[in-house]
């Protein structure tokens, strides 16, 4: 991609007399995150929801201070319902007569749309690019292309806000339901990625939607979607099989897997939409896909606790952080480019992982499976949870 071509997707805002400024400009981009959209065009989320962060104002505070985004899952909403935050809300559903699915949805649709409403400024600053809340397709429809894209259209009506991501898995039910929901125009955050050629489908079924829509006249300009990359997960395989072989060699290759992973799907990236498949589409208005960098804080005590975050930051990407890694890299982060630093030493660790009988095709496929059982066993409790709380507080 040129220089130029780049530029036209970079942040504009658009003041109160309608005048256009370039959002990296901004006066007070001095803290971390801020720098790293402002030095880098990475854009810093939030990995996290619940009511209390909405309602106290620290979810405003956090985006005056550089937050654009926000990415919600089955896990985090899990740990929110069960600090009893919601218990009036599930009263009044009770009275109401739903279930505890449908209590689910309030909770869910409600939060992720206050979050929203807070990040809409953002959104219409960026002119569409940025300033985003995610919500989750249920992980039980991973395996149904149909099923997904219904429920997605569903979730897409009931926020009725253009700054919505709606989360669909890359599994091999969720691509086509990707390309489908692009066509249709709904913004889609692809979820649960870890395999570059993963990646790869994945951009090309966004680029596949996008012509579909185009072909329908529609308008590709505000129609938006990441591509969310797991990270740490894929160095706690790695390193634990490495350790089981022990060997000074294997150990000497942990905690490198993760980084040179992400490095080459950022690679990737740079050449399918810098490339032709996606130059018509650019010129007719469409936003790049861009890289999310989901799973970024870090596992393993030995290792700094910003590490994933510095070591992949760079143009065009967003980086996605649970409260407590935000609050670490706002204290010591340092900002500057390394994701397409070493492209070639990233092949070369993924070569030295594999040179020791681990195949990265076999730990990404495992690392997908995984992560959906694991985001259906979250939606499973918080379904539990929910009944539990009818019980305990419906009327005697």
């Amino acid at each position: 991609m040129t220089g130029a071509e780049q530029d036209r997707h970079r942040d504009k805002a658009v003041d109160q007399d309608g005048k256009a400024a370039d959002v990296t400009e901004q006066a007070g981009a001095s803290n971390a995150l801020q720098r790293l959209h402002a030095e880098q065009d990475q854009s810093p989320w939030i990995d996290f929801i619940d009511r209390e962060l909405i309602e106290s104002g620290r979810l405003a505070e956090m985006v005056a201070d550089g937050i654009r985004g926000l990415t919600s899952n089955p896990t985090i909403f899990a740990k929110a319902v069960a600090t009893g935050q919601y218990d009036e809300l599930v009263k009044r559903e009770i009275e109401a007569g739903d279930d505890a699915q449908a209590i689910y949805q309030q909770i869910a649709v409600s939060d992720v749309g206050d979050a929203a409403d807070v990040l809409r400024g953002v959104y219409d600053a960026s002119g569409g690019t940025d300033g985003f809340a995610s919500i989750e397709v249920e992980p039980h429809l991973a395996d149904d292309s149909d099923g997904t894209l219904a429920r997605a259209r569903e979730l897409w009506k009931l926020l009725d806000r253009p700054n919505i991501f709606v989360k669909i898995p890359a599994t091999e039910a969720g691509i086509p339901a990707i390309e489908g929901a692009i066509a249709e125009g709904i913004n889609v955050n692809v979820t649960l990625m870890f395999s570059v050629d993963v990646y790869e489908r994945v951009a090309r079924a966004y680029i596949a939607g996008l012509r579909r829509l185009h072909e329908r006249g529609g308008d590709l300009s505000r129609v938006a979607s990441v591509a969310s990359f797991f990270v740490s997960r894929v160095d706690t395989k790695v390193d634990k099989k490495l350790e089981e072989i022990g060997t000074r060699s294997a150990l000497e290759a942990r905690g490198r897997a993760a980084i040179a992973n992400a490095r080459l799907a950022y690679d990737s990236f740079n050449r399918i939409f810098g490339g032709d498949e996606f130059a018509d589409l650019l010129l007719a208005g469409a936003q790049v896909q861009r890289c999310l960098w989901a799973s970024t804080s870090t596992k393993n005590p030995d290792y700094r606790d910003v590490l994933y975050v510095e070591e992949l930051i760079g143009p065009q990407t967003v980086d996605t952080m649970p409260l407590e890694t935000i609050e670490a890299f706002l204290d010591h982060g340092n900002v500057e480019r390394r994701l397409d630093s070493d492209i070639a030493g990233a092949r070369q660790a993924l070569r030295e992982v594999e040179a020791q009988g681990i195949t990265m095709e076999q730990v990404t496929d495992e690392l997908i499976a995984e992560g959906v059982a694991s985001f259906a066993k979250s939606f499973d409790e918080l379904i539990d949870s929910i009944e539990s709380k009818r019980e305990e507080l419906a009327p005697a």
